[in-house]
């Protein structure tokens, strides 16, 4: 081959390290934030909590509300249409180049400082109040609170074991006891068999040991079974609910007639249960329709998990990002928007380490000196964030303000290009920020994806919100009569009397979505 010049033109865009920390805590919850601040507090000495009030960044809310450039817009598209799965691969590599170079002292990364280490205003903290790391006057580990200790609920297992200890056993019987409780579901149910159970405890194949060991849980799951609450233990649904009726007929509650009939249908297949199929129910339990009536309805009014009430109900609490309160009365009622200071960490560069740092320059200065601007800027990238998360809810709220005013009926369509175009921003920043972001109103918590949702074309040519469809259908069934529930189609009727364009199957659909059962299903015994 011979050898020859030639001269080509492209383009490379590369992330640099504060773009890719500012994207990755933008997607971020607020557990997830938490950690992340944890981790960096963690590994980054110039980072500490603060309580004190401090001077808001240089680049803060106000001038976050102003219209984004030309410029800054094309390269914004430019860098998540182009290269944000690219930039995630490349940050991981970086951030490990960036760690060996920090640790070999050679050239650290570039978080786009000037290099100086002399205290700015913006090094201090942003945020809302949050609890100093190691506050004075806090508690050692040891110490609980006994309002913590009285607010805790107690788990099933516990509430088990704790039954179990009135029973007089045997030290044998006693254990195969609490082997079964320790093996049940968060429902309650004994999801293994016996005998299952048995072998994984044996690590033997020594039949008479498995006999043993199966006949002891067979006693000790009657123990369980007679324990609160009744149909713990159970291990199928039918058995869960026989149980619970056993108990009612041993308590005298309730007519024993229907009791039997109820023990009766739970002895049949469930299919004919859950389709309400009376008829044949009658004649398979040998009972009259009314009393098979009396005791569907009866069985309607179990708990089929009993485990239900133990169940830790806090880790399903949603701590809202931003908080909406209404201000004004009257046709005069405005809405405002502020974040929860109880989500915002409040961190500043360490005033002592970034003055020891400064004017030094011995081995590792260049190092720590990456460290203390990579400080600087998580600080700011947390700013950001909170910031655009507020831009964005303040949008939000202007475009669905008859919602929080009337409720889901007059919820209006809006996709994330509206919210984009008006803020100037990316599609994909939209959907970063109300992704796993909570907004508290006074209609109740939402997650900021809500308010978001497709219209459905109206006779006027306008649209609807399929949230607000979704919320009418809702508004139908729950006036229809029980004994002549609506069917798909009459629903899609309706909404057609109402104006909207809305087929059975989106009917069905929508349904479905409302965990709202069929008409069959829910017509009245």
């Amino acid at each position: 081959m011979k050898p020859g010049l030639s001269l080509r033109v492209s383009q490379h865009l590369a992330l640099t390290p504060q773009l890719q920390q500012s994207i990755r805590l933008l997607q971020l919850s607020t557990l997830e934030l938490a950690q992340e601040v944890e981790q960096m507090l963690d590994e980054n000495p110039f980072l500490e909590r603060t309580l004190e009030e401090a001077p808001r960044e240089e680049f803060g809310l106000a001038q976050a509300d102003a219209p984004v450039s030309e410029q800054d817009r094309e390269a914004e598209d430019a860098i998540y249409s182009g290269a944000v799965s690219a930039g995630q691969e490349s940050a991981t590599s970086q951030n490990d180049a960036e760690t060996s170079s920090a640790e070999s002292t050679a050239e650290p990364a570039d978080w786009e400082g000037d290099g100086s280490v002399d205290l700015a205003p913006d090094d201090s903290e942003w945020g809302g109040d949050a609890p100093a790391r190691n506050g004075a006057g806090a508690g050692s580990d040891d110490e609980v609170d006994a309002t913590e200790l009285a607010r805790s609920q107690e788990s099933l297992t516990a509430f088990l074991h704790r039954q179990a200890l009135a029973l007089r056993l045997s030290e044998l019987d006693m254990a195969a006891l609490r082997f079964l409780i320790e093996s049940l579901n968060d429902d309650g149910y004994l999801d293994e068999s016996l005998q299952d159970l048995a072998a994984s405890l044996a690590g033997t194949e020594d039949p008479e040991q498995l006999d043993e060991l199966v006949h002891r849980f067979t006693v000790a799951l009657r123990l369980l079974q007679s324990l609160e609450p009744a149909g713990v233990g159970a291990r199928g649904l039918a058995e869960c609910l026989t149980l619970q009726l056993r108990a009612m007929d041993q308590d005298e509650e309730g007519d024993p007639d229907v009791i039997q009939a109820a023990l009766a249908i739970c002895g049949q297949p469930l299919d004919l249960l859950a389709k309400r199929d009376v008829r044949r129910l009658a004649q398979a339990c040998g009972t009259s329709e009314e009393r098979t009536r009396a005791a569907m309805a009866l069985i309607a009014r179990l708990e089929p998990r009993p485990g239900r009430r133990f169940a830790d109900v806090d880790r399903n609490i949603i701590v809202p990002d931003v908080i909406v309160k209404k201000t004004g009365r009257g046709g005069q009622q405005n809405f405002s928007v502020q974040l929860n200071p109880d989500v915002m960490p409040r961190l500043r560069v360490h005033d002592i380490y970034a003055g020891a740092l400064r004017g030094g320059r011995g081995e590792g200065h260049q190092a720590l000196q990456a460290r203390l601007q990579e400080a600087r800027w998580f600080i700011k990238n947390i700013q950001q964030r909170f910031d655009t998360i507020l831009r964005v809810s303040r949008a939000i709220v202007e475009r669905q303000k008859n919602f929080f005013v009337h409720g889901e009926l007059a919820m209006r369509p809006l996709v994330l290009r509206d919210i984009a175009d008006e803020l100037g921003l990316h599609e994909s920043t939209i959907s970063r920020v109300t992704t796993a972001k909570y907004m508290a109103t006074p209609q109740g918590t939402y997650e900021l994806k809500y308010f978001f949702g497709s219209g459905l074309g109206t006779e006027t040519g306008g649209n609807a919100s399929s949230t607000a469809v979704r919320a009418l259908i809702k508004q139908f069934i729950a006036a229809e009569n029980p004994h002549k529930p609506l069917s798909d189609s009459q629903i899609a009727e309706m909404l057609k009397e109402q104006g909207i364009e809305c087929a059975r199957r989106t009917v069905a659909k929508y349904r479905e979505a409302l965990k709202i059962a069929p008409a069959n299903l829910r017509k009245a015994l």
